[in-house]
């Protein structure tokens, strides 16, 4: 890649690059004024300029669309705020917490639930009085046995400041597992070096690193090493993912992409289902559409490759899995259905 190709960060940029026309220019300006734009080099490489629905650009290119907000989207999605007991700090979960400590992205993916608070004019990172206090709730709160780094990107940080946070949390007995969730190996792969891998790294505590992919193509060769060297430092990686119309929402395209995130370590966590995020309609499936494809890959695909389904119930109410389901109950038991769609008796 040309070291000399910089990120592209708003809508000329876009135009004189070729990734939208200039007649669509007014209507994206105004979706740049509401949203962050930002695609880095390494995505920009995969897009096919001459694909109107390439599914690179589909995640990545800002589009008219999102000036239509639904009167069921929210702000908050999976209502953040409503357990924010200090700044920095989500505690939705009795036994974890989310830990955001930044608000900027290498990517800003146009379908972020958190894209009404995410972008360059919000603030780089938690304020040091800020990220004590939120250290502070941590220690102060005995439950707490996994903390999630979160933002914003937490990778788009430096190693010196990430290893600071590491290093403080090494130090909190109850905390066990640090949990970081990144687009970094995907969207500027080069950043991560050993430094950084080094940095994520904190004595004493299971670390795993969250890789939010969406398609098979993002898995380059760059993004490839740069998990590599992660996993090789014995981080255990596992892959997030956002079931989006025109992206995954097939079963060709999601076998895909899990079978790619195995084959590179990334063991499939969470398919999500996508948030009713403000401007996000155009790219949101219906739950049919998920749980059929999910229907699709048990027993077709192996079971590394199996993500959890999941809703985010809107208001702050927590993650629920979609299924589908296999199991209902009958005369004297069950009847459970195989991966063919047969149905068995069991008592």
């Amino acid at each position: 890649m040309d070291a000399r190709i910089q990120t592209l960060r708003n809508i000329t940029q876009l135009v004189e690059s070729g990734f939208v026309t200039p007649e669509e220019r007014a209507a994206l300006e105004r979706v740049a004024t509401r949203y962050a734009v930002a695609l880095p080099p390494a995505l920009a490489a995969l897009i096919d300029r001459t694909d109107p629905n390439d599914p690179i650009a589909r995640q990545f290119v800002p589009d008219a669309a999102e000036l239509q907000t639904q009167a069921d989207e929210l702000a908050d999605p999976i209502g953040d705020d409503a357990h924010s007991p200090v700044e920095g700090i989500v505690h939705r979960y009795p036994d974890r917490v989310l830990l955001k400590l930044t608000h900027v992205c290498a990517v800003y993916c146009r379908f972020c639930f958190r894209r009404e608070t995410v972008g360059p004019d919000k603030p780089n990172a938690l304020s040091p009085q800020a990220l004590a206090a939120a250290l502070d709730y941590i220690r102060d709160h005995q439950e707490i046995w996994e903390v999630i780094l979160t933002g914003g990107d937490p990778l788009i940080l430096s190693p010196r400041r990430l290893r600071a946070v590491t290093l403080e949390l090494a130090t909190i007995p109850h905390v066990k597992v640090v949990r970081i969730h990144t687009r970094m190996p995907v969207a500027e792969p080069l950043r991560i070096t050993p430094d950084l891998v080094r940095a994520l790294k904190s004595v004493g505590k299971a670390v795993y690193v969250a890789v939010h992919v969406n398609h098979a193509r993002e898995l380059t060769d760059e993004a490839r090493a740069a998990c590599a060297r992660m996993a090789d430092a014995g981080l255990v990686l596992l892959g997030q993912s956002v079931l989006l119309k025109g992206v995954n929402d097939t079963a060709e395209a999601m076998r895909d992409l899990m079978r790619a995130c195995v084959e590179n370590r990334i063991k499939p966590y969470y398919l999500h289902h996508g948030d009713l995020a403000p401007g996000t309609a155009h790219l949101r499936t219906d739950i049919a559409t998920g749980q059929g494809i999910m229907r699709d890959m048990r027993g077709r695909v192996s079971g590394l490759c199996q993500p959890s389904y999941v809703l985010d119930i809107p208001g702050g109410h927590g993650k629920s899995p979609l299924g589908p389901n296999y199991l209902e109950r009958s005369d004297g038991g069950y009847e459970i259905e195989d991966f063919n769609g047969r149905r068995h008796a069991y008592k």
